[in-house]
């Protein structure tokens, strides 16, 4: 019997959604290759319903759009988690998982591949097709990342148009049509284009962009921020979550605002929330008050000269003097 992943409603709504994990046939050239690339499971990572939305949109594939090419995006500022979701989706799914970013460098050719000479054995040099990034990834069961869409140059994007519509190929310069398996998933990942220093970004082609769902991903509240601190670091003191949270969501309100003249530029992502922060947490756990010293050796040095007044405020507001006693409980 096939091995099976169930992926239940975090809200509590939804049925459970039970999928097939692929197998990686042995007759696969790459096998080993292709194994190395499942990634491991996150132990702390919190699923806020993204990882249920995605199995259920796989659910509708299987059943009803077995031919029609429903890929996803995923749109979101810098550090809401994205590419994180989707590659804990490959982790539960144990399917081989290729982040691809479309940066402005990138050519088709990158993506594609191409013939290149390789010696021959006696002396001589023979040419030999070598798949590019995108090729490699679709011979075989995967979960294929097409991070910063809206960074990539136009002959990427035609280059993959007849891979996203109902064509479902890619066709190589050799001739080879290197068709869209039922075992392989194309996501891809924007950051919103406004008025924010995305550097390379740019609005999204109307032809390339009607290739995909797209879902919004927010940052997290105050609940969900303090779950995931909870989890990653459980010794944290509750006073220190609190405020902590806090901080992080009246910042990133004013990141998100509508109004350029008052929102700041820079948000409170999770690598700053769960990593960086706790680590100035440790590091002046000795100080008289660890979470100002955090505050000014690990957050602002991220802060435009122009915003840190702003960000200052917030502080006076939320914190103005760290909690008594340690951060930690260990």
């Amino acid at each position: 019997m096939a091995e099976t992943v169930t992926f239940t409603d975090p809200n509590g709504i939804g049925p459970d959604v039970t999928l097939p994990v692929p197998t990686i046939g042995k007759d696969i050239e790459d096998r080993e290759l292709r194994i190395e690339h499942i990634p491991t499971t996150d132990p702390y990572y919190i699923d806020l319903g993204m990882q249920y939305k995605l199995a259920l949109l796989e659910t509708i594939r299987r059943k009803h759009f077995t031919e029609a090419p429903l890929h996803l995006a995923l749109r979101g500022h810098m550090g809401t988690g994205k590419d994180h979701d989707l590659e804990q989706f490959a982790a539960r799914l144990k399917t081989p998982y290729y982040r691809i970013p479309l940066t402005g460098e990138v050519r088709d050719i990158t993506l594609i591949g191409s013939v290149k000479l390789h010696g021959d054995g006696m002396g001589g040099t023979e040419s030999r097709w070598e798949d590019g990034d995108i090729t490699r990834a679709l011979r075989g069961p995967s979960i294929v990342n097409l991070s910063e869409l809206n960074a990539a140059g136009a002959e990427t994007l035609f280059a993959l148009h007849g891979l996203l519509d109902r064509h479902r190929a890619l066709e190589l310069p050799t001739g080879e049509m290197v068709h869209l398996r039922d075992d392989v998933r194309i996501f891809g990942t924007l950051n919103p284009t406004d008025l924010r220093d995305y550097a390379g970004t740019q609005t999204l082609n109307k032809a390339f962009a009607d290739r995909w769902i797209i879902w919004e991903k927010t940052f997290p509240g105050e609940e969900e921020l303090a779950t995931m601190l909870n989890r990653r670091h459980p010794s944290m003191s509750p006073k220190v979550v609190e405020l902590l949270t806090k901080l992080a969501v009246e910042i990133n309100t004013s990141f998100t605002a509508g109004d350029s003249r008052t929102r700041v530029e820079t948000p409170m992502s999770l690598r700053t929330v769960l990593d960086r922060y706790p680590a100035g947490l440790r590091m002046y756990a000795s100080a008289d008050d660890p979470m100002r010293m955090a505050w000014e050796e690990f957050v602002l040095p991220h802060i435009d000269q122009y915003d840190r007044d702003h960000y200052e405020t917030v502080w006076s507001a939320v914190v103005r003097k760290g909690p008594e006693g340690p951060p930690f409980s260990d």
